[in-house]
């Protein structure tokens, strides 16, 4: 009898303050939508800087003078270094082949000879791909003897590395001003409702009805708010890369793939938010009707 009641007074107060509650959800669904939204774009992003930086590559200049036996104590000091994930060694030749493919152009037919030297392409490892660990590898790889010097795209990690850590801040603090927004929404809502139930509230603590029990269905209100605007965000999502998957080419609907797992993570911190808007608003509001 009493989860029932419990229950159905959660729903009751969903619908006494109807105006309240639709713009709670209203409000909950644009937040989560936008965070959604605001994820995948970065998530997407994150993977795509992600696989530029694996296409950064090291490559080590040798002396034209280096023996065979050199180059092969070179080869294993640098692949036993921890940073580096692979060593490819080009020759001479390999460089005048590359160049020809890259330009059209047969270096030894226009210089009579090739000026190319031989080097050591490095594949370093993800966790180390950072404009600040490269460049201690680089200092690093500098000092091993027959190595004439070191080439790498400074200037790309440094621009991946930036624009990584702005999108990182913007989506915290967009998340942060949504999530917020859609709390205050939820607690005004459960307010509201405990106004106009203030007179029932103080009569039945007068009859004996334990705190749990009078504050249960505004905790219910709230989670109902919070899974409306979750699962109406998600359907809208959907929708929206459903159309976008089918808007664009075969090779870029991929960016517009998102899990079952996220969708049902939204529900969920709908769910979550509005929980914590009805427990915020129990906590500062239910204490002062007990006085009115």
């Amino acid at each position: 009898m009493k989860i029932s009641y419990i229950f159905r007074e959660g729903v009751a107060g969903f619908r006494r303050a109807v105006l309240a509650s639709i713009s709670s959800v209203i409000t909950i669904t644009i937040s989560l939508l936008l965070i959604s939204i605001f994820c995948i774009i970065s998530a997407k992003t994150s993977s795509l800087v992600e696989n530029v930086r694996r296409a950064v590559e090291f490559e080590a200049f040798l002396e034209d003078s280096i023996s065979p036996e050199q180059k092969t104590e070179i080869e294993q000091r640098i692949s036993a270094l921890e940073e580096i994930e692979k060593v490819e060694y080009v020759s001479k030749e390999d460089a005048a082949r590359i160049f020809k493919e890259e330009f059209g152009e047969d270096i030894n037919a226009v210089l009579d000879f090739n000026p190319l030297p031989p080097s050591f392409k490095i594949t370093i490892k993800d966790e180390y791909n950072t404009p600040e660990r490269a460049e201690e590898l680089k200092l690093k790889l500098s000092e091993f003897s027959g190595i004439d010097h070191i080439a790498y795209r400074k200037d790309l990690l440094e621009f991946l590395d930036a624009r990584a850590k702005i999108l990182s801040k913007v989506s915290l603090a967009l998340g942060i001003l949504l999530a917020a927004a859609a709390v205050y929404f939820v607690a005004s809502t459960i307010r509201l409702t405990i106004h106009e139930k203030r007179k029932n509230i103080q009569t039945m603590e007068l009859v004996g009805a334990s705190s749990w029990f009078v504050r249960m269905p505004f905790f219910i209100g709230g989670i109902l708010q919070g899974f409306a605007g979750g699962l109406l965000a998600a359907v809208l999502l959907y929708g929206l890369t459903v159309w976008g998957a089918g808007s664009v080419s075969h090779e870029l609907a991929g960016f517009f793939t998102v899990s079952l797992q996220f969708y049902l993570l939204i529900v969920c911190a709908g769910i979550c938010l509005g929980s914590l808007g009805s427990l915020i608003a129990v906590k500062r509001f239910l204490v002062k009707s007990k006085g009115k």
